[in-house]
């Protein structure tokens, strides 16, 4: 039952977009189309768990039992940077179509703010490695279904033409506002 609320809470409730605000970036710059929207996501979901798991063992293995937990941040940043370059290397050598697949998605989610802010909030709700991973993937998730709803919403707003003075930014703002109203009311739930 535990995993079911943390799933359904980093989702739907606490959604790392929507909710907690981290990944704007790539979630206004990468939502023109769904089909990059689904790459960009698919690319989220495997560094989020893979970030995550790793981090988690750093934390565990090297800070606490060293005493250096304040250095947390910057071990992160670090791990996850050559976490993400060492993924970019291994997929160039043995699965080409792959990176061809994520190649341009990788290097993005090296600044996605995301994956550092899932790997300190699995550390701060004090998760073992499963619910670590559990947590990961489900917000991981939970960024591309909103990546996915808001590129479908933008693309059906690119068809309708708003007002000149509504494209691009302001509309794309103004729609995440409101999707992010939206799945607020699944507050409550869990």
């Amino acid at each position: 039952m535990e995993y079911i609320i943390i799933i359904i809470s980093a989702i739907f409730i606490n959604n790392v977009v929507l909710a907690q605000f981290l990944g704007i970036c790539p979630f206004v710059g990468v939502s023109n189309k769904i089909s990059t929207s689904l790459g960009m996501g698919g690319a989220v979901i495997f560094v989020i768990t893979l970030a995550t798991i790793v981090t988690w063992l750093v934390q565990m293995y090297l800070l606490q039992p060293l005493g250096i937990q304040f250095l947390q941040t910057i071990a992160f940043i670090l791990v996850i940077a050559g976490l993400v370059q060492m993924v970019e290397i291994i997929l160039k050598k043995v699965s080409p179509g792959l990176y061809q697949a994520l190649g341009v998605f990788l290097p993005l989610i090296t600044t996605n703010c995301a994956v550092l802010g899932v790997a300190i909030l699995t550390i701060q709700k004090d998760f073992n490695l499963i619910e670590g991973v559990v947590f990961a993937v489900s917000n991981a998730a939970g960024f591309t279904l909103a990546l996915l709803i808001f590129a479908g919403i933008r693309e059906h707003i690119e068809l309708m033409e708003p007002p000149k003075v509504m494209q691009g930014v302001p509309i794309a703002l103004i729609v995440a506002g409101i999707l992010a109203l939206a799945f607020m009311g699944f507050t409550g739930i869990v």
